[in-house]
């Protein structure tokens, strides 16, 4: 455990690519139900050394079988720090920065409204996740703003990348992530 900032707890698992991080909050529960802080800037600042802003909440549901992914922006790269709110996912980072050692490198986990991961992927990677239960919610704050002219996709299946997705049949894909370039372009 990692204690900051007071009573608050946050436990901290580098993934093997080390910059992305899982956060498991720390959880208050009793016959009620539970309550946990989801977001705290300085003590976020304090685990990631991220300092923000983040600029922008999204959220997404989506059925089982639905892979989203693998998504980044152009020259404006988006950290994100991903939370499912019901049901679970496999969540997945694929390191696309210029002169880092795991360059090209995927790491995954997975997120659910049961064991509260949080996953910390930051500015200059690819993000996708695949819905594991019915009405999978992802809820997840943003380092800059959407910009659609600079959104890109690397596709999913990439023998390049080599992802162990646990598939039990085809995903569903949007038309856009059907089209998806490969990783030796988005790497280029």
């Amino acid at each position: 455990m990692a204690p900051v900032h007071g009573a608050c707890r946050v436990k901290i698992t580098p993934l093997a690519i080390p910059d992305v991080l899982l956060l498991q909050p720390d959880i208050h529960a009793d016959d009620r139900g539970f309550f946990c802080e989801t977001f705290h800037a300085g003590r976020f600042r304090a685990l990631t050394g991220f300092a923000g802003p983040f600029v922008q909440d999204n959220f997404s549901r989506s059925a089982a079988g639905v892979l989203r992914g693998l998504h980044f922006q152009e020259g404006r790269p988006q950290g994100k720090l991903v939370r499912v709110t019901r049901g679970a996912v496999y969540d997945v980072a694929v390191d696309l920065r210029a002169g880092s050692a795991t360059r090209g490198q995927w790491v995954a986990a997975e997120l659910s409204e049961h064991n509260h991961l949080q996953m910390w992927i930051p500015p200059g990677f690819a993000h996708g996740l695949l819905a594991l239960e019915q009405g999978a919610d992802v809820i997840y704050k943003v380092t800059d703003h959407h910009a659609p002219d600079l959104e890109r996709s690397i596709a999913w299946d990439d023998p390049l990348l080599g992802i162990t997705w646990p598939l039990s049949g085809p995903p569903i894909l949007s038309a856009r992530d059907r089209r998806a370039m490969p990783l030796s372009q988005a790497l280029a």
